[in-house]
């Protein structure tokens, strides 16, 4: 098993620059590639404000602050991740622009190179199928916020070597992250359990059990969760939501699997929670 030391990221969004602080923080030299330039720099900001943030209040040092810092370049073309031993895809929850993306790098990186997807729900598989290397592609699903939570999910695709999970084992643990494998199955093991619950909860909303503020209060109350389901969906995004059962109801073509028409009403109004400031709750006056 090779050490890496060189890592790439795809998509700048909450989950790549989550993705990208914690390596740099463990010691991985980091390029971050995004489409949008300002995205890009939006992200740089971001993990320069939330490194800065942990130092002030001792979380770690102000020099490690700044090692951190050194180690995370942008990339403003994919071909700049030529020599990265391992990229990470953090893109949208979508199976086209996933595709899309692991087409690209395949001609882009080097031969030897590790390719990723942070995917929550779509087979590892078939992602790697989309290149000519699908024995190096491997799905390492982080949770979110990257900085705070310590699980990563560990995909292995039919064709995934051995050598090559057990690498991002390694890298995930270097990341002070705990690892569990999942089998490459709809959903794999977090949101095959997860979303179908917060599903069932906007569906007790949508046939009128209770209002939202109520079950997410019963939830927390009730079972001892940190947030309520519609508290968590808002967090998440709800077309990241409403992506995952898409997934699940055609992946395994049983109907406890389909998405509850409120949700998909909500994202068609465009209330996708705290990202868009309205979802289930409105975010409009927090800043």
């Amino acid at each position: 098993m090779k050490e890496l030391k060189l890592i790439g990221i795809v998509g700048a969004g909450q989950m790549g620059r989550g993705i990208a602080q914690v390596a740099a923080q463990n010691g991985f030299e980091v390029k971050i590639f995004d489409v949008s330039k300002d995205g890009l720099q939006f992200a740089l900001n971001f993990i320069h404000q939330q490194l800065k943030s942990g130092a002030e209040k001792g979380k770690w040092s102000e020099a490690q602050e700044m090692e951190a810092r050194k180690k995370i370049n942008p990339a403003y073309q994919l071909s700049e991740l030529k020599n990265c031993q391992l990229v990470i895809e953090a893109a949208s929850e979508n199976k086209k622009i996933k595709f899309e993306i692991f087409k690209d790098l395949d001609n882009v990186v080097d031969a030897g190179c590790l390719l990723v997807s942070n995917t929550s729900s779509i087979s590892i598989t078939e992602i790697g199928a989309q290149t000519k290397r699908p024995h190096l592609v491997a799905g390492m699903h982080f949770m979110n916020p990257v900085p705070v939570m310590k699980l990563v999910e560990g995909i292995r695709g039919l064709e995934t070597s051995e050598e090559t999970f057990s690498t991002i084992e390694a890298v995930a643990l270097k990341m002070g992250k705990v690892f569990i494998k999942a089998n490459d199955l709809p959903g794999f093991a977090v949101n095959r359990i997860l979303m179908p619950m917060i599903n069932e909860a906007i569906y007790a909303l949508y046939e009128g059990v209770a209002s939202a503020r109520d079950i997410d209060q019963a939830m927390k109350l009730g079972t001892n969760q940190p947030m309520g389901p519609f508290e968590l969906a808002d967090f998440i995004g709800l077309d990241t939501c409403l992506a995952i059962m898409e997934v699940l109801h055609e992946g395994l073509g049983d109907s406890k699997y389909r998405p509850c028409p409120l949700l998909k009403k909500y994202v068609l109004a465009g209330r996708m929670g705290k990202k868009c400031k309205r979802g289930f709750y409105d975010y409009a006056s927090i800043n």
